[in-house]
C-alpha cells in the first residue's frame, strides 16, 4: 500500500519536522511511493488467541483478514506463531526464505520495519509480516535483555497506526512472552474456542487470569469475545461447550464458524475459503464475522454492498 511508506517515513521525523532517519531505498523498496496523498486511518489491532492448539486461531486470521480486505480494509496480518502456519498459507515465500520475520524485528532497531512488511500476498488486500521458528530463540532473548520484555511488540509496530485498518495478529499456542506481546499491543482481542471438542473449553481459566495480568500494561484491551469454531448445534458437545463459554468468558461473538473440508482446501491452495467456494456456509460465516466485526469496531464500509441478512447477528450475552 502506498500510505505504508509514505506515512511510516512521518513518523520516523524528528520532533521539529526537520529531518528523518536515513532509511535509505533497501528499506523501503517493497513499499509503494508512487501516491502523496494520505489520510491517517483508526487502526485496530486485534489479537487473535487461545493457548490450546489446533482451536482455530490460523483460520480465524486468515478468512478474517480475507474478508475484511473484500469490505474495503487495508489489513496487515502479523504471524506471532513459530510454527508460522498464517505466514505458509497467506505468503509466496517459505518463513525460511525472508530475511527479516517478526522475529528480527522483535529484536532489532524500528528501521527494519518496512523490509518486514510484504504486500504481495497469497490474499489480495492482505499485507503480511512472516513468523519464523526463529521466534522461538527471540523470546528467550526477550526475556533475558529487553527492559519491558512485554512490550517490544508494541513499541516496534507502533509507526503502523494509522496506516492500516486492521492488524490481525496469530499467536502461538501458549501464555508465554508472545502471547503477552501481542495482548499488550493489541486494541482488542478475539478468543477461538473449539465447539465440537470435549476438551474446547480447557484451560480458558488460565487464559482468563492472564489477561487480568495484561490488563494491567494494556488497560484499555477489549474483549470482543468467544468465537465458537467448528460449531454444530445439532451437538450436545458443541451446546455444552457454548454454555461454558458464555459462562467463562463472559461474552460469544454473534458468528458461528461451521465444520468444513472446505478449511483444509483453503489451507493447502494457500487461498482464503471465500476464494474456494464463496457459497459454502463457512465463507458466508467468515463474511459475517467480517462485517460484524466492522460493525463493533465503527470500520468504515460506506462503499461495499452488504446484504442485508449478514447484519442480522442475535447478540445474547446476558
Amino acid at each position: 500500500m502506498w500510505q505504508v511508506a509514505t506515512l511510516f517515513l512521518c513518523k520516523l521525523f524528528t520532533k521539529d519536522n526537520s529531518e528523518i532517519f536515513n532509511l535509505g531505498y533497501n528499506n523501503v523498496h517493497t513499499l509503494n511511493w508512487h501516491r502523496t496523498q494520505m489520510t491517517e486511518k483508526n487502526t485496530k489491532i486485534i489479537a487473535v488467541a487461545n493457548h490450546k492448539g489446533g482451536c482455530g486461531k490460523t483460520t480465524t486470521v486468515v478468512n478474517l483478514s480475507a474478508e475484511l480486505a473484500k469490505l474495503g480494509q487495508s489489513v496487515l496480518v502479523i504471524d506471532l506463531d513459530p510454527q508460522a502456519n498464517a505466514s505458509l498459507h497467506i505468503g509466496k515465500d517459505h518463513p525460511s526464505e525472508i530475511s527479516v520475520t517478526i522475529a528480527e524485528l522483535l529484536l532489532s532497531e524500528p528501521e527494519k520495519l518496512p523490509l518486514a512488511i510484504h504486500e504481495d500476498t497469497n490474499i489480495e488486500g492482505v499485507s503480511l509480516i512472516y513468523g519464523s521458528l526463529a521466534l522461538g530463540v527471540a523470546e528467550d532473548k526477550l526475556k533475558d535483555e529487553a527492559p519491558r520484555p512485554s512490550e517490544e511488540l508494541r513499541d516496534k509496530i507502533s509507526p503502523l497506526i494509522g496506516l492500516y485498518d486492521v492488524i490481525l495478529i496469530d499467536c502461538p499456542p501458549s501464555l508465554k512472552l508472545l502471547t503477552s506481546n501481542a495482548l499488550a499491543a493489541a486494541t482488542d482481542l478475539i478468543i477461538p474456542i473449539e465447539s465440537g471438542s470435549q476438551y474446547g473449553m480447557y484451560g480458558v481459566t488460565d487464559l482468563i487470569r492472564h489477561l487480568q495480568k495484561i490488563y494491567r500494561i494494556n488497560p484499555n484491551l477489549n474483549l470482543l469475545g468467544a468465537l465458537l469454531i467448528r460449531h454444530d448445534e445439532r451437538q450436545t458437545v458443541c451446546n455444552l461447550t457454548e454454555s461454558s463459554a458464555k459462562a467463562q468468558i463472559g461474552k460469544l461473538i454473534p458468528v458461528k464458524i461451521p465444520t468444513s473440508t472446505k478449511v483444509n482446501q483453503a489451507a493447502m491452495a494457500q487461498t482464503s475459503i471465500q476464494k474456494i467456494d464463496r457459497s459454502s456456509k463457512v465463507a458466508r460465516e467468515f463474511r459475517r464475522l467480517a462485517i460484524w466485526v466492522t460493525s463493533e469496531l465503527n470500520l468504515s464500509t460506506e462503499h461495499v454492498e452488504i446484504d442485508a441478512k449478514d447484519l442480522d447477528f442475535e447478540v445474547d450475552n446476558d
